[in-house]
C-alpha cells in the first residue's frame, strides 16, 4: 500500500551529500562517510556488503532500520566468516528494502489478486482503493506459461505465443488491466524472453537516478531462484518465494560472501587466457541512469518478435 510517512531522515553517520555528475546534482548516502570509515574497514568490504550497507543507511528509520544494523553490516570484516548459518544464534537480522520486485506470471498472478483483494477491501470500508498500490516498483514478466506445441516450422515462435494467449487469456486480461490500474506495477508481454533474461537486458538500472534528483544502487528481489543471475551486473538480487517478494522491507540475516581471486598478470607459462577464464577484477562497479518508469504499460500484441526489447512506455 502507498506509504504516507514523512518522517526526516536521522543519517546517523552524516552520510547524506550531494554528488555532480553530468550537469546534475544528485542526493546520494556516502558509505564511507568518516563516521563508518574511520572506525571500519570499508574500503574492504565485498561490493554485495557495500550495497547491502547503502541499503540501510539510505532506508535508516528507526523501526525496521537502526543504527546498530548499520554497524553490523559495517563491521561485517571482522568476523567474514561469523554471518549466515556460521553466526550461530548471534547472528544480526537487518531489513533489506529491495528497489524493485522481479515477478514472473506463475506467482505474480497471486500478488495481483492481492492487490485487487485490498482494494475491494479499502472501498467497501469507505476508503480510496486508489491508494492501494505497490511500495515500491514491481516487474512482471510473463514466460512461466510458454509451452513449445510447434517447432522446425518458420512459424514456430508465432504460432506458439498465439496458442499461449488463446489458453491464458483471463490471466493475461487481468495482468493487462492491473498494470493501468495500479501505480509502480509494469507487465512485460508474452512472447519477450524469460524473466531473468529479460531483467538482465532491459529492467537493470543498476542506478537509480530519480527526477526528484536521488541516486541509489538497483537491488532486488524475485519470485524464482535464478533472480542471482542479474548479480554479474553489479546489481544485488535474491530469489524469494511469492509471499516473500510481497514484503517489504524483507528480514534476513547478515550474510557471508564469496568470491574469487586471479592474478594481477598470467604466468609467462601460463596458456593465453580465454572466454572461460576468471575475471580479474570479480567487484568492478558500474553505473548508469534508470529508464522511464511510467507506468503505462507496452501494448500487447498478439505476437512479438524475439529479438524486440520490451516498452518501457
Amino acid at each position: 500500500m502507498t506509504s504516507d510517512s514523512t518522517a526526516a531522515h536521522p543519517d546517523t553517520f552524516g552520510a547524506k551529500t550531494d554528488l555532480a555528475v553530468g550537469g546534475r546534482t544528485y542526493e546520494i548516502f556516502n558509505i564511507r562517510t568518516p563516521a563508518l570509515a574511520e572506525r571500519y574497514d570499508i574500503d574492504r568490504l565485498p561490493y554485495s556488503i557495500k550495497v547491502l550497507l547503502e541499503n540501510l543507511i539510505r532506508h535508516e528509520d528507526g523501526p525496521h532500520v537502526t543504527a546498530d544494523d548499520i554497524v553490523a553490516v559495517a563491521n561485517w570484516g571482522a568476523n567474514p566468516e561469523g554471518h549466515g548459518q556460521g553466526a550461530g544464534d548471534s547472528a544480526h537480522e537487518i531489513a533489506l528494502t529491495p528497489e524493485r520486485v522481479l515477478m514472473q506470471d506463475f506467482t505474480g498472478v497471486p500478488g495481483v489478486v492481492d492487490l485487487a483483494a485490498l482494494r475491494e477491501a479499502l472501498a467497501r470500508l469507505g476508503g480510496d482503493p486508489a491508494r492501494v498500490n505497490p511500495l515500491v516498483p514491481v516487474e512482471l514478466v510473463i514466460d512461466h506459461s510458454v509451452i513449445a506445441e510447434r517447432s522446425g516450422e518458420a512459424s514456430s515462435f508465432e504460432r506458439n505465443v498465439s496458442i499461449e494467449y488463446q489458453r491464458n487469456i483471463e490471466r493475461y486480461t487481468l495482468l493487462k488491466w492491473a498494470q493501468g490500474a495500479f501505480g509502480g506495477f509494469r507487465a512485460v508481454p508474452p512472447g519477450t524472453g524469460i524473466c531473468h533474461q529479460v531483467n538482465l537486458e532491459y529492467l537493470a538500472r543498476l542506478v537509480f537516478a530519480t527526477e526528484d534528483g536521488r541516486a541509489f544502487c538497483d537491488t532486488l528481489v524475485g519470485t524464482d531462484s535464478h533472480t542471482t543471475m542479474v548479480n554479474g551486473l553489479g546489481v544485488l538480487g535474491w530469489g524469494v518465494g511469492g509471499i516473500e517478494a510481497e514484503a517489504s522491507p524483507c528480514p534476513c540475516c547478515c550474510r557471508p560472501s564469496s568470491g574469487c581471486a586471479s592474478p594481477a598478470s598470467p604466468s609467462p607459462v601460463s596458456p593465453p587466457p580465454t572466454s572461460s577464464s576468471p575475471s580479474r577484477s570479480c567487484c568492478a562497479t558500474t553505473a548508469s541512469s534508470a529508464p522511464s518508469s511510467s507506468a503505462t504499460g507496452p501494448a500487447w500484441p498478439r505476437s512479438r518478435s524475439r529479438r524486440a526489447p520490451p516498452s518501457a512506455t
